[in-house]
């Protein structure tokens, strides 16, 4: 064998080892999040939300539009969903540690890293399925009122919400990991919900309206908050304006391949950042 064979294998049992751990502590976080009924209570929060949008979405004089509710679903999303996953997420690191669960584990040979990594894909599983469960209820209610439904554009809606709660429950287990104490990390959590959801778009909007600027800084703008991405990625398949930062960039050449690395950019970076600042941490 080899000194290229042997380097090819030890990289290979390093990458298998990583991927069991992971797999393991992800399986583990996924279960005590089904016992502490976390995951059933989102799916009910969910689920009621949207069937009150689309149960009472034709209600008014007038016929029923299908793109309002779903544009109605999608607004929802947008403060409920990043509120719901950092609520679910600042305690993840924190919270362990105050009950003496994260001492056990970083007892045993596994890095730290991988700990946090795990633990997020194990809540990242268990949100992700409480949001498309409940959201998916406002389409089943959909189908049954209307004949017919785009469910293209509803199938955006929906992988765009839990796209978006894992970005913020990333942000969560990011906050968990710097906070000492969790009291702290819940307003951490707060103050982040509040800045991305309403500060952001002010001054984003100010500035816009302040300079002329080029649509490589429009583009940077919408890149910088998550809720943008997800807002310009409903909205392109809409014949209506939006609101904010979206109806400012709707028209300019985001396309859903950038759109969605964006996304993909705000759920890696915060968990790798957390699984390095883990490190720092004393226990």
């Amino acid at each position: 064998m080899t000194a290229a064979d042997r380097s090819f294998e030890t990289s290979s049992q390093t990458v298998v080892a990583f991927a069991g751990q992971t797999l393991t502590i992800a399986q583990l976080e996924y279960r005590l999040s089904l016992r502490s009924r976390w995951t059933l209570a989102l799916t009910a929060l969910f689920g009621l939300l949207s069937l009150l949008v689309v149960g009472f979405g034709g209600s008014s004089a007038g016929p029923f539009r299908v793109d309002a509710v779903v544009v109605s679903l999608a607004s929802l999303a947008t403060y409920l969903v990043p509120l719901a996953a950092l609520v679910y997420g600042y305690d993840t690191i924190v919270g362990a540690e105050e009950t003496g669960w994260l001492d056990m584990v970083f007892a045993l040979p596994v890095s730290r890293g991988r700990v946090v990594v795990g633990a997020f894909l194990g809540r990242a599983a268990s949100l992700a399925g409480a949001t498309a469960i409940g959201f998916g209820l406002g389409g089943l209610v959909l189908f049954v009122r209307v004949d017919t439904v785009p469910w293209g554009l509803y199938a955006d809606v929906l992988f765009g919400a839990v796209t978006l709660g894992l970005v913020f429950l990333a942000l969560g287990v990011l906050v968990s990991t710097v906070a000492a104490e969790k009291t702290h990390a819940l307003g951490i959590a707060l103050l982040v919900w509040a800045w991305l959801v309403f500060g952001h778009d002010l001054a984003a909007l100010g500035l816009v309206a302040a300079f002329d600027l080029p649509n490589v800084m429009l583009t940077g703008l919408v890149l910088a908050n998550p809720i943008d991405i997800f807002r310009v990625f409903v909205l392109s398949g809409l014949e209506m304006t939006g609101s904010g930062m979206a109806a400012v960039v709707t028209g300019t050449a985001l396309s859903t391949t950038v759109l969605l690395g964006g996304a993909m950019a705000w759920v890696v970076l915060p968990v790798s950042v957390a699984a390095q600042l883990i490190h720092r941490r004393s226990l």
